[in-house]
């Protein structure tokens, strides 16, 4: 791979960690009027569309049906929840809090991808987990600071959302990406739907258009992250995702008033400083490469 196209893969992740961070921002804003359930139900409607699309273009939509069916229905299932927990976080959860938990996921891809993809992790990559979890405890400040519904939501979510990755990862030659695509969507309106007569409260207009960008966004920001893979190293690209700490200062600072401390960022710092270890060592040295490989995040 080129330098240029290195150069370039680096610039499209950007651009798409800056479109998914602007998704997050808009959630959080609907977060303080409406339910998760209703934001995600709404999220998933305005998202049929642009799946029906992407089913148009395919030749055998019978085969919708999966190949692996459990291992799809734990995806959905894993998919589902996964976007539900985030919601909810970047609602009551300041945005680099919400953040730094968010960015364990790939020491959890580690960790299940021991039992799901036959992966070895050496001493070195153990160490890294341990340190990322460390800093789960520095930003969490357990005796310190009151421990809420939205820190376990985020660590499920990451949790979740790590199973997803590692899922996709071991079905990828197996299912086709529409069938990835589509049951989640479904599992998103259906479970949603169920609660909708229990959370529902009527959105403006201006609201169901931000819930529409919401969908949109997010089809748009995975688009261009797949984009930044086709062209530069993954060992490359995958680190990118750590610029959203950047943004959810900005737009804590601006859009929120909020103001992370120093400890708050000293934890965030080991966990990212873990993660990105963890990246180079999979470059050097993983046949499976669960972190770099996972290119997308679920609908949240």
């Amino acid at each position: 791979m080129t330098g240029g196209g290195n150069l370039r893969a680096a610039a499209l992740a950007l651009l798409a960690m800056a479109i998914l961070a602007t998704h997050d921002v808009i959630i959080k804003s609907l977060g303080s009027r409406f339910s998760p359930l209703q934001i995600l139900f709404f999220v998933a409607l305005f998202s049929l569309p642009l799946v029906t699309l992407a089913l148009a273009h395919e030749r055998a939509p019978a085969l919708l049906r999966p190949v692996a069916p459990r291992w799809v229905m734990l995806r959905t299932i894993a998919m589902v929840i996964a976007a539900g927990s985030s919601m909810y976080a970047f609602a009551v959860l300041p945005l680099a809090e919400t953040y730094a938990l968010l960015f364990t996921m790939p020491l959890w891809v580690t960790v299940m991808a021991i039992p799901l993809l036959g992966e070895r992790v050496g001493l070195h990559r153990w160490l890294a987990i341990l340190v990322g979890l460390a800093g789960v405890l520095v930003v969490l400040r357990p005796g310190s600071a009151p421990l809420t519904a939205g820190h376990a939501a985020a660590l499920v979510g990451a949790f979740c959302s790590a199973l997803t990755g590692v899922i996709a990862r071991r079905l990828g030659g197996i299912e086709r990406s529409v069938v990835m695509l589509y049951w989640p969507v479904m599992g998103m309106l259906a479970t949603a739907g169920l609660a909708m007569p229990l959370v529902y409260r009527p959105p403006a207009g201006l609201d169901l258009g931000l819930m529409a960008v919401i969908a949109v966004l997010n089809l748009l920001g995975n688009a261009v992250m797949l984009a930044a893979y086709r062209a530069g190293e993954a060992a490359i690209v995958a680190p990118m995702q750590y610029s959203q700490i950047i943004w959810a200062v900005m737009f804590g600072w601006l859009l929120f008033a909020e103001h992370p401390d120093a400890v708050t960022l000293a934890g965030v710092t080991m966990i990212v400083a873990a993660g990105l270890y963890i990246v180079a060592r999979e470059r050097r040295g993983s046949d499976n490469r669960p972190v770099t490989t996972t290119r997308t995040r679920p609908l949240r």
